[in-house]
Protein backbone atom coordinates (compact mmCIF):
# COMPACT_ATOMS: atom_id res chain seq x y z
CA UNK A 1 0.00 0.00 0.00
CA UNK A 2 1.14 3.65 -0.50
CA UNK A 3 2.02 5.67 2.24
CA UNK A 4 -0.45 7.54 3.62
CA UNK A 5 0.65 11.52 3.50
CA UNK A 6 0.44 13.02 6.92
CA UNK A 7 -0.75 16.14 5.73
CA UNK A 8 -3.93 14.34 4.38
CA UNK A 9 -4.51 11.87 8.02
CA UNK A 10 -5.87 14.60 9.58
CA UNK A 11 -9.42 15.61 9.64
CA UNK A 12 -10.93 16.79 6.31
CA UNK A 13 -13.12 19.96 6.69
CA UNK A 14 -15.76 20.72 4.03
CA UNK A 15 -15.48 24.16 1.88
CA UNK A 16 -18.01 25.48 4.00
CA UNK A 17 -16.58 24.55 7.43
CA UNK A 18 -13.36 26.00 6.17
CA UNK A 19 -14.79 29.38 5.74
CA UNK A 20 -16.46 29.74 8.44
CA UNK A 21 -15.00 31.45 11.20
CA UNK A 22 -13.33 29.38 14.11
CA UNK A 23 -15.46 30.05 17.36
CA UNK A 24 -13.35 32.08 20.14
CA UNK A 25 -12.65 29.01 22.37
CA UNK A 26 -10.63 27.26 19.48
CA UNK A 27 -12.21 24.14 18.80
CA UNK A 28 -14.66 23.19 15.83
CA UNK A 29 -18.07 22.07 15.37
CA UNK A 30 -18.97 18.78 13.98
CA UNK A 31 -19.64 18.60 10.07
CA UNK A 32 -23.46 18.26 9.65
CA UNK A 33 -23.88 15.38 7.47
CA UNK A 34 -25.83 15.46 3.83
CA UNK A 35 -29.37 14.88 3.87
CA UNK A 36 -30.58 12.27 2.03
CA UNK A 37 -32.18 13.58 -1.46
CA UNK A 38 -36.29 11.86 -1.23
CA UNK A 39 -37.50 10.80 -4.21
CA UNK A 40 -40.24 12.58 -4.04
CA UNK A 41 -38.63 16.21 -4.08
CA UNK A 42 -37.05 14.74 -7.43
CA UNK A 43 -40.36 13.21 -8.94
CA UNK A 44 -41.73 16.64 -8.49
CA UNK A 45 -38.96 18.45 -9.63
CA UNK A 46 -39.11 16.03 -13.23
CA UNK A 47 -42.67 17.08 -12.65
CA UNK A 48 -42.65 20.42 -13.13
CA UNK A 49 -40.22 20.88 -15.85
CA UNK A 50 -42.09 18.84 -18.00
CA UNK A 51 -45.05 20.86 -17.15
CA UNK A 52 -42.84 24.07 -17.68
CA UNK A 53 -41.87 22.30 -21.22
CA UNK A 54 -45.35 21.80 -22.21
CA UNK A 55 -46.17 25.34 -21.19
CA UNK A 56 -43.51 26.58 -23.47
CA UNK A 57 -43.99 24.66 -26.85
CA UNK A 58 -48.06 25.52 -26.30
CA UNK A 59 -46.84 29.33 -25.95
CA UNK A 60 -44.51 28.84 -28.82
CA UNK A 61 -46.71 27.34 -30.95
CA UNK A 62 -50.00 29.99 -30.15
CA UNK A 63 -47.62 32.16 -30.63
CA UNK A 64 -46.82 30.96 -34.31
CA UNK A 65 -49.63 30.71 -35.04
CA UNK A 66 -50.46 34.17 -34.22
CA UNK A 67 -47.81 35.84 -35.62
CA UNK A 68 -48.34 33.53 -39.35
CA UNK A 69 -52.22 34.43 -38.91
CA UNK A 70 -51.18 37.97 -40.28
CA UNK A 71 -49.15 39.96 -42.34
CA UNK A 72 -47.93 43.30 -41.17
CA UNK A 73 -45.91 46.30 -42.74
CA UNK A 74 -44.77 49.91 -41.90
CA UNK A 75 -44.40 51.03 -46.03
CA UNK A 76 -47.99 51.82 -45.92
CA UNK A 77 -49.86 55.49 -46.23
CA UNK A 78 -53.01 56.76 -46.25
CA UNK A 79 -54.20 57.73 -49.96
CA UNK A 80 -57.01 59.27 -51.80
CA UNK A 81 -58.35 60.74 -55.05
CA UNK A 82 -57.65 64.83 -55.39
CA UNK A 83 -60.30 66.60 -57.38
CA UNK A 84 -58.85 69.92 -58.94
CA UNK A 85 -61.02 72.42 -59.31
CA UNK A 86 -60.88 74.12 -62.14
CA UNK A 87 -62.65 77.18 -64.37
CA UNK A 88 -64.78 76.42 -67.47
CA UNK A 89 -64.98 79.85 -68.48
CA UNK A 90 -62.72 83.07 -68.47
CA UNK A 91 -63.41 86.07 -66.27
CA UNK A 92 -63.05 88.14 -63.46
CA UNK A 93 -63.47 86.70 -59.81
CA UNK A 94 -66.10 88.28 -57.97
CA UNK A 95 -66.36 86.33 -54.54
CA UNK A 96 -64.83 83.05 -52.76
CA UNK A 97 -67.32 81.60 -50.80
CA UNK A 98 -64.87 78.71 -48.67
CA UNK A 99 -61.75 79.57 -46.72
CA UNK A 100 -58.53 77.45 -46.09
CA UNK A 101 -59.37 73.88 -45.09
CA UNK A 102 -62.77 74.23 -44.79
CA UNK A 103 -65.56 71.17 -45.39
CA UNK A 104 -67.62 71.90 -48.17
CA UNK A 105 -70.48 69.59 -49.23
CA UNK A 106 -71.04 68.37 -52.62
CA UNK A 107 -72.86 71.03 -55.02
CA UNK A 108 -71.35 73.77 -52.49
CA UNK A 109 -70.87 77.15 -54.64
CA UNK A 110 -67.50 77.78 -53.90
CA UNK A 111 -66.10 80.47 -56.50
CA UNK A 112 -68.06 82.78 -58.47
CA UNK A 113 -67.69 85.09 -61.57
CA UNK A 114 -68.90 88.53 -63.10
CA UNK A 115 -71.50 87.08 -65.21
CA UNK A 116 -72.41 90.26 -67.14
CA UNK A 117 -70.79 88.93 -70.44
CA UNK A 118 -72.66 85.87 -70.52
CA UNK A 119 -75.89 87.13 -69.47
CA UNK A 120 -75.47 89.39 -72.55
CA UNK A 121 -74.56 86.32 -74.69
CA UNK A 122 -77.33 84.37 -73.24
CA UNK A 123 -79.62 87.19 -74.38
CA UNK A 124 -78.09 87.50 -78.21
CA UNK A 125 -78.44 83.96 -78.24
CA UNK A 126 -82.42 83.93 -77.63
CA UNK A 127 -82.71 86.98 -80.13
CA UNK A 128 -81.06 84.63 -82.94
CA UNK A 129 -83.33 81.92 -82.01
CA UNK A 130 -86.22 83.77 -82.10
CA UNK A 131 -85.33 85.19 -85.72
CA UNK A 132 -84.55 81.58 -86.87
CA UNK A 133 -87.68 80.21 -85.82
CA UNK A 134 -89.62 82.96 -87.67
CA UNK A 135 -87.62 82.82 -90.76
CA UNK A 136 -88.28 78.54 -90.42
CA UNK A 137 -92.24 79.26 -89.76
CA UNK A 138 -92.52 81.41 -92.84
CA UNK A 139 -90.79 79.01 -95.11
CA UNK A 140 -92.70 76.04 -93.91
CA UNK A 141 -95.84 78.10 -94.90
CA UNK A 142 -95.05 78.59 -98.14
CA UNK A 143 -94.43 74.92 -99.25
CA UNK A 144 -98.29 74.53 -99.56
CA UNK A 145 -98.67 78.14 -101.02
CA UNK A 146 -95.85 77.58 -103.85
CA UNK A 147 -97.52 73.80 -104.86
CA UNK A 148 -101.03 75.10 -104.89
CA UNK A 149 -99.75 78.17 -107.16
CA UNK A 150 -97.26 76.46 -108.92
CA UNK A 151 -99.95 73.56 -110.18
CA UNK A 152 -102.58 76.20 -111.46
CA UNK A 153 -100.02 77.72 -113.24
CA UNK A 154 -99.00 74.65 -114.80
CA UNK A 155 -102.51 73.84 -115.57
CA UNK A 156 -103.30 77.52 -117.28
CA UNK A 157 -100.29 77.65 -119.33
CA UNK A 158 -101.39 74.09 -120.93
CA UNK A 159 -104.34 75.76 -121.59
CA UNK A 160 -103.04 78.67 -122.94
CA UNK A 161 -100.45 76.67 -125.38
CA UNK A 162 -103.92 74.15 -126.53
CA UNK A 163 -105.79 78.15 -127.11
CA UNK A 164 -102.58 79.42 -129.16
CA UNK A 165 -102.28 76.20 -131.03
CA UNK A 166 -105.98 76.69 -132.10
CA UNK A 167 -105.58 80.64 -132.70
CA UNK A 168 -102.63 80.14 -135.19
CA UNK A 169 -105.53 76.67 -136.73
CA UNK A 170 -107.71 79.40 -137.40
CA UNK A 171 -105.51 82.29 -138.18
CA UNK A 172 -103.90 80.31 -141.27
CA UNK A 173 -107.90 79.13 -142.43
CA UNK A 174 -108.35 83.11 -142.72
CA UNK A 175 -105.29 83.53 -144.86
CA UNK A 176 -106.58 80.35 -146.87
CA UNK A 177 -109.91 82.57 -147.42
CA UNK A 178 -107.98 85.41 -147.79
CA UNK A 179 -105.80 84.35 -150.52
CA UNK A 180 -108.69 82.44 -152.19
CA UNK A 181 -111.11 85.59 -152.17
CA UNK A 182 -107.90 87.72 -153.87
CA UNK A 183 -107.12 84.81 -156.67
CA UNK A 184 -111.08 85.04 -157.20
CA UNK A 185 -110.88 89.19 -157.65
CA UNK A 186 -107.52 88.98 -159.99
CA UNK A 187 -109.70 86.17 -162.12
CA UNK A 188 -112.46 88.72 -162.29
CA UNK A 189 -110.53 91.65 -162.77
CA UNK A 190 -108.90 89.40 -165.43
CA UNK A 191 -112.48 89.20 -167.19
CA UNK A 192 -113.36 92.85 -166.60
CA UNK A 193 -110.12 94.17 -167.68
CA UNK A 194 -111.12 92.36 -171.39
CA UNK A 195 -114.44 93.68 -171.19
CA UNK A 196 -113.16 97.23 -171.12
CA UNK A 197 -110.52 96.85 -173.87
CA UNK A 198 -113.49 95.17 -176.28
CA UNK A 199 -116.11 98.17 -175.30
CA UNK A 200 -113.40 100.74 -176.16
CA UNK A 201 -112.48 98.99 -179.61
CA UNK A 202 -116.41 99.22 -180.01
CA UNK A 203 -116.70 102.72 -178.67
CA UNK A 204 -114.41 103.67 -181.06
CA UNK A 205 -116.41 102.07 -183.88
CA UNK A 206 -119.68 103.49 -182.45
CA UNK A 207 -121.03 100.18 -182.16
CA UNK A 208 -122.19 100.09 -178.50
CA UNK A 209 -123.24 103.37 -176.64
CA UNK A 210 -120.74 105.08 -174.68
CA UNK A 211 -122.79 104.20 -171.41
CA UNK A 212 -121.82 100.36 -171.71
CA UNK A 213 -118.02 101.88 -172.42
CA UNK A 214 -117.88 103.93 -169.11
CA UNK A 215 -119.97 100.64 -166.78
CA UNK A 216 -117.23 98.68 -168.30
CA UNK A 217 -114.39 100.89 -167.17
CA UNK A 218 -116.18 101.85 -163.46
CA UNK A 219 -116.39 97.62 -163.00
CA UNK A 220 -112.81 97.39 -163.88
CA UNK A 221 -112.24 99.81 -160.89
CA UNK A 222 -114.17 98.01 -158.86
CA UNK A 223 -112.43 95.22 -159.66
CA UNK A 224 -109.19 96.70 -158.96
CA UNK A 225 -110.28 97.71 -155.54
CA UNK A 226 -111.27 94.74 -154.86
CA UNK A 227 -107.96 93.28 -155.43
CA UNK A 228 -106.31 95.44 -153.63
CA UNK A 229 -108.90 94.32 -150.47
CA UNK A 230 -108.25 90.78 -150.58
CA UNK A 231 -104.84 91.00 -150.89
CA UNK A 232 -104.88 93.18 -147.69
CA UNK A 233 -107.28 90.69 -145.98
CA UNK A 234 -104.68 88.00 -146.70
CA UNK A 235 -102.02 89.97 -145.20
CA UNK A 236 -103.97 91.06 -142.45
CA UNK A 237 -104.57 87.32 -142.19
CA UNK A 238 -100.98 86.79 -142.57
CA UNK A 239 -100.22 88.85 -139.41
CA UNK A 240 -102.98 87.44 -137.35
CA UNK A 241 -100.80 83.97 -137.91
CA UNK A 242 -97.64 85.59 -137.01
CA UNK A 243 -99.22 86.57 -133.87
CA UNK A 244 -100.54 83.68 -132.74
CA UNK A 245 -97.32 81.25 -133.24
CA UNK A 246 -95.39 84.39 -130.88
CA UNK A 247 -98.31 83.96 -128.54
CA UNK A 248 -97.98 80.36 -128.69
CA UNK A 249 -94.54 80.94 -128.55
CA UNK A 250 -94.85 82.47 -124.90
CA UNK A 251 -98.13 80.28 -123.63
CA UNK A 252 -94.65 77.28 -124.08
CA UNK A 253 -92.15 79.08 -122.81
CA UNK A 254 -94.61 80.15 -119.95
CA UNK A 255 -95.43 76.09 -119.45
CA UNK A 256 -91.83 74.77 -119.37
CA UNK A 257 -91.58 77.31 -116.52
CA UNK A 258 -94.69 76.13 -114.88
CA UNK A 259 -92.92 72.24 -115.36
CA UNK A 260 -90.71 73.64 -113.06
CA UNK A 261 -93.30 73.25 -110.45
CA UNK A 262 -92.31 70.28 -108.27
CA UNK A 263 -88.05 71.75 -108.59
CA UNK A 264 -89.75 75.12 -106.98
CA UNK A 265 -91.41 73.13 -104.41
CA UNK A 266 -88.60 71.20 -103.32
CA UNK A 267 -85.96 73.85 -103.49
CA UNK A 268 -88.73 75.32 -100.92
CA UNK A 269 -88.84 73.02 -98.96
CA UNK A 270 -84.67 72.51 -98.81
CA UNK A 271 -84.89 76.19 -97.74
CA UNK A 272 -87.51 75.48 -95.20
CA UNK A 273 -85.36 72.50 -94.29
CA UNK A 274 -81.96 75.08 -93.81
CA UNK A 275 -84.00 76.65 -91.58
CA UNK A 276 -85.11 74.46 -89.57
CA UNK A 277 -81.28 73.04 -89.50
CA UNK A 278 -80.47 77.04 -88.10
CA UNK A 279 -83.15 76.89 -85.89
CA UNK A 280 -81.26 73.81 -84.02
CA UNK A 281 -77.85 75.45 -84.22
CA UNK A 282 -79.58 79.06 -82.56
CA UNK A 283 -80.55 76.90 -80.11
CA UNK A 284 -77.63 74.87 -79.27
CA UNK A 285 -75.74 77.98 -79.27
CA UNK A 286 -78.25 79.42 -76.87
CA UNK A 287 -77.72 76.09 -74.36
CA UNK A 288 -73.61 76.57 -74.76
CA UNK A 289 -74.22 80.45 -73.73
CA UNK A 290 -76.75 78.90 -70.69
CA UNK A 291 -74.03 76.54 -69.69
CA UNK A 292 -71.10 79.45 -69.93
CA UNK A 293 -73.48 81.75 -67.89
CA UNK A 294 -73.87 78.36 -65.03
CA UNK A 295 -70.12 77.87 -65.39
CA UNK A 296 -70.00 81.36 -63.52
CA UNK A 297 -70.59 79.58 -60.53
CA UNK A 298 -67.98 77.31 -59.69
CA UNK A 299 -69.12 74.09 -56.97
CA UNK A 300 -67.57 71.53 -55.45
CA UNK A 301 -68.15 68.50 -57.17
CA UNK A 302 -67.62 66.05 -53.99
CA UNK A 303 -67.74 66.82 -50.32
CA UNK A 304 -64.42 67.21 -48.94
CA UNK A 305 -62.09 69.82 -47.39
CA UNK A 306 -60.52 72.05 -49.56
CA UNK A 307 -57.05 73.65 -50.69
CA UNK A 308 -57.95 77.05 -52.47
CA UNK A 309 -55.22 79.00 -54.41
CA UNK A 310 -58.07 81.49 -55.75
CA UNK A 311 -58.25 85.00 -54.65
CA UNK A 312 -61.29 87.80 -55.19
CA UNK A 313 -59.85 90.34 -58.33
CA UNK A 314 -57.86 87.07 -60.20
CA UNK A 315 -58.97 87.23 -63.85
CA UNK A 316 -58.92 83.38 -64.20
CA UNK A 317 -58.54 81.72 -67.51
CA UNK A 318 -60.55 78.83 -69.34
CA UNK A 319 -59.03 75.54 -67.10
CA UNK A 320 -56.61 77.45 -64.94
CA UNK A 321 -56.95 75.35 -61.86
CA UNK A 322 -58.88 77.09 -59.03
CA UNK A 323 -59.20 74.91 -55.49
CA UNK A 324 -58.34 70.84 -54.63
CA UNK A 325 -61.04 69.43 -53.07
CA UNK A 326 -59.58 66.36 -50.52
CA UNK A 327 -63.00 63.94 -50.31
CA UNK A 328 -62.08 62.44 -46.48
CA UNK A 329 -64.38 60.08 -47.19
CA UNK A 330 -63.02 58.22 -49.68
CA UNK A 331 -59.84 57.33 -48.19
CA UNK A 332 -57.76 53.88 -48.36
CA UNK A 333 -54.59 53.09 -47.50
CA UNK A 334 -51.78 51.81 -49.83
CA UNK A 335 -49.62 49.06 -48.51
CA UNK A 336 -46.63 48.18 -49.67
CA UNK A 337 -46.02 44.39 -48.59
CA UNK A 338 -42.89 42.21 -49.84
CA UNK A 339 -44.20 39.53 -52.48
CA UNK A 340 -42.83 36.94 -49.86
CA UNK A 341 -45.92 38.13 -47.61
CA UNK A 342 -48.44 37.74 -50.62
CA UNK A 343 -48.51 34.20 -50.63
CA UNK A 344 -52.12 34.03 -48.13
CA UNK A 345 -53.13 37.26 -48.87
CA UNK A 346 -56.45 37.62 -50.69
CA UNK A 347 -59.23 40.14 -51.78
CA UNK A 348 -61.15 40.43 -49.02
CA UNK A 349 -59.31 39.62 -45.90
CA UNK A 350 -60.00 41.69 -42.98
CA UNK A 351 -57.84 44.12 -41.60
CA UNK A 352 -56.74 46.39 -38.48
CA UNK A 353 -54.47 50.17 -39.40
CA UNK A 354 -52.72 51.00 -36.66
CA UNK A 355 -52.15 55.37 -36.77
CA UNK A 356 -48.84 56.68 -35.70
CA UNK A 357 -50.67 60.07 -34.97
CA UNK A 358 -53.77 59.30 -32.91
CA UNK A 359 -53.15 55.52 -31.71
CA UNK A 360 -56.32 54.41 -33.03
CA UNK A 361 -56.74 51.36 -34.66
CA UNK A 362 -58.96 51.27 -37.95
CA UNK A 363 -61.00 48.46 -39.10
CA UNK A 364 -61.22 47.22 -43.28
CA UNK A 365 -60.67 44.71 -45.76
CA UNK A 366 -57.78 44.27 -48.47
CA UNK A 367 -59.95 46.04 -52.05
CA UNK A 368 -57.63 44.70 -54.34
CA UNK A 369 -53.64 43.78 -55.33
CA UNK A 370 -51.57 45.91 -57.82
CA UNK A 371 -51.22 43.83 -61.13
CA UNK A 372 -47.39 44.92 -60.81
CA UNK A 373 -45.18 46.02 -58.80
CA UNK A 374 -44.38 49.72 -57.81
CA UNK A 375 -40.78 50.09 -59.36
CA UNK A 376 -42.51 49.30 -62.91
CA UNK A 377 -44.95 52.52 -62.52
CA UNK A 378 -41.90 54.83 -61.90
CA UNK A 379 -40.13 57.07 -64.97
CA UNK A 380 -36.95 54.64 -65.42
CA UNK A 381 -38.17 51.35 -64.49
CA UNK A 382 -36.00 48.94 -63.64
CA UNK A 383 -33.72 46.76 -66.44
CA UNK A 384 -32.08 43.65 -64.79
CA UNK A 385 -30.78 42.11 -68.25
CA UNK A 386 -27.13 43.22 -66.62
CA UNK A 387 -23.93 41.23 -65.73
CA UNK A 388 -24.26 42.51 -62.41
CA UNK A 389 -27.26 41.10 -61.18
CA UNK A 390 -28.53 41.43 -57.21
CA UNK A 391 -31.74 40.22 -56.10
CA UNK A 392 -34.07 42.50 -54.25
CA UNK A 393 -37.45 41.39 -52.54
CA UNK A 394 -40.04 43.84 -54.49
CA UNK A 395 -42.85 45.49 -52.79
CA UNK A 396 -46.22 44.82 -54.48
CA UNK A 397 -48.83 47.56 -53.69
CA UNK A 398 -52.04 46.60 -51.78
CA UNK A 399 -55.62 48.48 -51.50
CA UNK A 400 -56.78 48.58 -48.23
CA UNK A 401 -60.07 50.11 -48.08
CA UNK A 402 -61.75 51.35 -44.64
CA UNK A 403 -65.52 50.05 -43.12
CA UNK A 404 -67.82 52.41 -43.69
CA UNK A 405 -68.04 55.05 -40.48
CA UNK A 406 -64.76 54.27 -39.61
CA UNK A 407 -63.09 57.41 -40.72
CA UNK A 408 -66.16 59.34 -39.51
CA UNK A 409 -63.94 62.17 -37.77
CA UNK A 410 -61.92 62.40 -40.38
CA UNK A 411 -59.03 62.02 -38.40
CA UNK A 412 -57.06 59.88 -41.52
CA UNK A 413 -55.45 62.26 -43.75
CA UNK A 414 -54.17 61.33 -47.18
CA UNK A 415 -50.16 61.09 -47.04
CA UNK A 416 -50.44 59.77 -43.61
CA UNK A 417 -47.95 56.67 -42.73
CA UNK A 418 -50.33 53.40 -41.04
CA UNK A 419 -49.17 50.13 -40.09
CA UNK A 420 -51.74 47.84 -41.73
CA UNK A 421 -51.75 44.20 -40.11
CA UNK A 422 -53.97 42.39 -42.78
CA UNK A 423 -55.14 39.10 -41.20
CA UNK A 424 -54.44 36.08 -43.86
CA UNK A 425 -57.38 33.63 -41.97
Amino acid sequence: MAEENPADSGPKVSKESAGDPLPLSGTRPAPIPPRPYSRSKRRRNILIGVVALAVIVVAAVFLWRYFSSYESTDDAQVDVHLYPVSARVSGYVTKVNVGDNEYVQQGTVLVEIDPKDYEVAVAQAQANLASAEATAQSLNSTIPVTSASTASQLKATTSDVASSNAGIIAAEKQVAAAHAQLEQAQANDVKIQDDVARYKALVDKQEVAVQVYDQAVAAAKASTASIAAAADNEAAAQQLVQEARSHLAGSEANRESAETAPQQVSSTRDRAHAALADVDQKRAALEQAQLNLQYTKIVAPVSGEVNKTVVVGMNVGLGQELLTVIPLDEVWVTANFKETQLKRMQVGQKADIHVDSSGRTFRGHVDSIAGATGPLFSLLPPENATGNYVKIVQRIPVKIVLEPGENGNHQLRPGMNVVPDVYLQ
